[in-house]
């Protein structure tokens, strides 16, 4: 989360010859030296660059970054040439970055004129020609559309199209950390569908008067449950116009614990296959007729309560770099 928490902070130069006892110092200062060049951004997301210097010291041979976690040329950009910066002064070679967000042609073009300006100005042989690897759902149409707009990448990262049927297509499933250290974590980007949902939380489904589930609402962990005949305000994550107030006429609640890890909470007995395929059928057949119909379906929603909603916003703009307009 901060430089502050990485203890070894050590690195043996690439020939072996001596090691440097704060590569940290180093990489602060070559993020200094890139702020008074570039002069287009504020302050970088300070976790991230943490992330970026303690990922250099575990893999100095292997450095390539994910960029777009906070802001891809506010922060993504500049933390990444710090840390590649810093480790060229001990003799490695930085890999390079990925996009996995946003506008990839733009973003792709703006990157490598990021890479050659600091080549030019701090001398730096190779740096304009780091690799710039993309992914993102990528399939045939959107290289096509990337090869016409122009772009400056040099790897695609294709995974989803290649190996499944479009027909039955995959779900699209990632884990993100939603808290460090019993501290709020929250991942931003471009794409807003991209954007996590921080902190503990708890799921719901409620149900209707017609027995069908209206919406699945999530809570902060230690926030009240909602209570059958109890009006509840349920609020799209991301759009504030979004809201509604429902009574719930059932509430079941979701989320189980099967994985504890150290967290001290009873572990639920995993259900076998048979069971967890029953479940899901089941599930479906509860579903609203229009929200199964195969031609333009009623989007299920999904929603958070007024305080999560809160805290996600009051996050967010903690976390997001302030532009610096000149």
């Amino acid at each position: 989360m901060s430089l502050d928490e990485i203890t070894d902070k050590s690195l043996r130069r690439k020939d072996g010859s001596s090691t440097c006892e704060d590569f940290v110092s180093i990489v602060q200062t070559w993020l200094s030296k890139i702020k008074l060049l570039k002069g287009v951004f504020g302050e970088t997301n300070q976790s991230e660059l943490a992330a970026f210097t303690s990922y250099a010291l575990a893999f100095p041979d292997n450095f390539l970054a994910l960029v777009d976690t906070y802001d891809v040329m506010r922060s993504g950009i500049p933390n990444f040439c710090a840390v590649a910066l810093a480790l060229g002064d001990l003799g490695y070679k930085a890999a390079g970055i990925r996009l996995d967000s946003g506008d990839l042609a733009y973003l792709s073009c703006e990157a490598r004129k990021f890479f050659c300006s600091i080549e030019n100005e701090f001398k730096v042989p190779g740096f304009g020609k780091l690799i710039i690897t993309a992914s993102n759902d990528l399939n045939e149409e959107t290289l096509d559309a990337l090869n016409k707009q122009g772009h400056e990448v040099d790897a695609f990262g294709i995974g989803t199209y290649l190996v499944t049927c479009y027909a039955q297509a995959a779900l699209g499933v990632v884990f993100k950390l939603v808290e460090i250290n019993n501290q709020p974590r929250i991942k931003l980007s471009e794409d807003v569908s991209k954007v996590s949902i921080p902190c503990k939380k708890r799921s719901y489904r409620l149900f209707g008067k017609e027995g069908y589930p209206l919406v699945d609402i999530m809570t902060g962990e230690n926030e009240p449950s909602p209570k059958v005949g109890e009006r509840i305000l349920c609020r799209h994550p991301f759009q504030e116009s979004k809201r509604a107030y429902v009574v719930p006429q059932r509430v079941e609640e979701l989320l189980r614990c099967y994985w504890p890890g150290k967290s001290g909470k009873t572990r639920e007995t995993l259900p076998p296959l048979k069971e967890m395929r029953e479940r899901c059928i089941n599930q479906l057949e509860q579903m609203r007729p229009d929200h199964m119909r195969k031609l333009n379906p009623t989007p299920y929603k999904v929603s958070v309560s007024a305080k999560l909603y809160d805290f996600i916003h009051f996050l967010w703009l903690n976390e997001a770099p302030v532009v610096e307009l000149e």
